[in-house]
């Protein structure tokens, strides 16, 4: 133990010593919009915009595969996550197979999971066609998550603020936004924990406005090319080992006809939801993400100022559930003003994030108190079933999706949770849809959620104690995996990481 506080001490003396410069490249823009026969098609059928739920993860993961194949000239990919899973690598041949046909294809990832990622990356940057960047890279790499923390400490004001953005927009012409990284769990192929989650697909004028906003992205100071972020070696796989590896790995994919191709894509668009979108999204850093006056609240302001609006009903979404003063604050007015509050996250046993859930405690007897409707989902939830793939004896469920219903005209769906870490810390991305239709439909398919078969009713009993209800079972204790579960939920608590979360 000496022996390796010796070697990590002089280190962690010279990382507070580096720091990362901004990059000053020049600007690249986005492809115009296509013309292939599918797009002209398509907008000769729908020419306004139109937007369609993706509620399900195979549903979700089979529209992203459709739209990197329908791709004549441009993909711009920006996500927050992405894993060398079966899900990932799906995703990586199709991207591969675009840039075969002559596709210009921009990725953007943020630093935070590209540990043990690097070489895949590596192996399909060689392609002449395909461009990746790293949104507010570590300086200093390792191969551990502990150590490349410790190690870049002194940069921590910078590195604390991360990318949480998730969009792919294909041609100029239709996109997907949403909740979802791009891995297993997020489309219920995971073998032991899967997500809840929700995305919108679309199409028409509103794409132009995202495109442009992963422009900003893309050419932000703190965007820097792959091979200026990491120490590159010579490529393990060359692009025709890599395309025969993924076509093996990926054996016996999803595939379909062009002809099949288009008319997915023309049923789509007669089923879609029309409505009026504005696009809420943060700002991306130019000069350091750690200066106060570049913090990326642009979005929180914007989601507060709906809270604000709302006038019948809040109908609130999210993962992690830790409002800001500001948030929590407005939630109280709309109570106050007669506006009912509901709520669904996660409890204890089905967060991911057990520092997240212990930080939400703390504020879950203020929001019942105020008389906001809570929720909590179930891990075992009894319809679990809808959101990954069969057996799902063993199998956990999580929330990951962030929506907000204002009212019975106006949806919110987007990247972001209602938590410092995605109001105040990391950018995020979303669309704010006027239409009746859609909020409507968006409730029918939430009920099954708020349903006491698959989430926790959080109530006050008679003697004052918070008591979870579900449909054939009432417990006096947040559901937990264990004794311990609850313990380190407790010690997290009284600990001081609310701005963090």
């Amino acid at each position: 133990m000496k022996n390796v506080l010796t070697q990590i001490l002089p280190l962690l003396l010279i990382s507070g010593c580096t720091t990362l410069k901004p990059l000053d490249l020049p600007d690249e823009t986005a492809s115009e919009p296509a013309q292939s026969p599918l797009w002209t098609a398509l907008e000769t059928e729908r020419p306004e915009d139109w937007f369609e739920l993706l509620n399900h993860g195979s549903v979700a993961l089979e529209w992203r595969l459709r739209l990197i194949d329908s791709a004549t000239e441009s993909i711009d990919l920006q996500t927050f996550l992405w894993m060398e899973d079966k899900t990932g690598l799906r995703i990586f041949r199709k991207i591969l197979e675009a840039a075969d046909r002559g596709v210009r294809v921009r990725l953007l990832l943020d630093d935070t999971f590209t540990i043990g990622e690097n070489d895949l990356i590596f192996d399909i940057a060689q392609h002449p066609h395909i461009e990746i960047r790293i949104y507010n890279p570590f300086k200093r790499r390792y191969d551990s998550m502990v150590l490349r923390e410790l190690m870049n400490l002194g940069e921590f004001s910078r590195l604390d603020h991360r990318m949480h953005n998730k969009v792919m927009v294909v041609d100029n012409r239709a996109m997907i936004l949403g909740g979802r990284n791009l891995a297993d769990e997020y489309f219920g192929h995971h073998d032991s924990g899967n997500f809840r989650d929700m995305e919108i697909l679309s199409a028409g004028g509103i794409v132009r406005e995202i495109s442009q906003r992963f422009d900003g992205f893309w050419n932000s100071n703190w965007s820097f090319p792959a091979e200026q972020v990491f120490s590159r070696p010579p490529a393990e796989k060359d692009l025709a080992y890599l395309r025969t590896w993924l076509n093996e790995v990926t054996e016996g994919e999803w595939s379909e006809s062009p002809a099949s191709q288009q008319q997915q894509w023309i049923c789509a668009a007669h089923s879609a939801i029309p409505g009026e979108a504005t696009l809420l999204a943060d700002e991306p850093a130019q000069k350091n993400p750690a200066n106060g006056e570049e913090l990326p609240d642009q979005l929180a302001k914007k989601l507060i100022s709906l809270v604000d609006q709302s006038i019948e009903e809040l109908i609130l979404v999210t993962a992690y559930l830790i409002p800001t003063p500001e948030l929590e604050a407005a939630v109280a007015r709309a109570e106050k003003r007669g506006v009912r509050v509901r709520i669904l996250t996660n409890s204890l046993r089905s967060n991911n994030h057990t520092a997240a859930h212990s930080a939400y405690r703390s504020h879950v007897r203020r929001l019942i108190n105020h008389g906001a409707d809570l929720h909590e989902v179930r891990a075992f939830a009894k319809d679990r079933s809808n959101y990954m793939l069969m057996p799902v004896e063993n199998k956990k469920l999580g929330l990951h999706a962030k929506l907000l219903l204002i009212d019975r005209e106006q949806t919110f769906i987007g990247s972001a949770n209602l938590d410092p870490r995605s109001l105040r810390l990391n950018t995020e991305i979303g669309l704010l849809i006027q239409s009746p239709e859609l909020n409507q439909h968006m409730r029918e398919l939430l009920e099954i959620d708020f349903n006491q078969r698959n989430a926790w009713h959080l109530e006050v009993s008679n003697s004052g104690d918070l008591v979870w209800v579900a449909d054939d079972i009432l417990l006096d204790a947040q559901p937990a995996d264990s004794t311990f579960q609850r313990l380190e939920d407790w010690f997290l608590s009284i600990l001081p990481i609310d701005g963090e979360m």
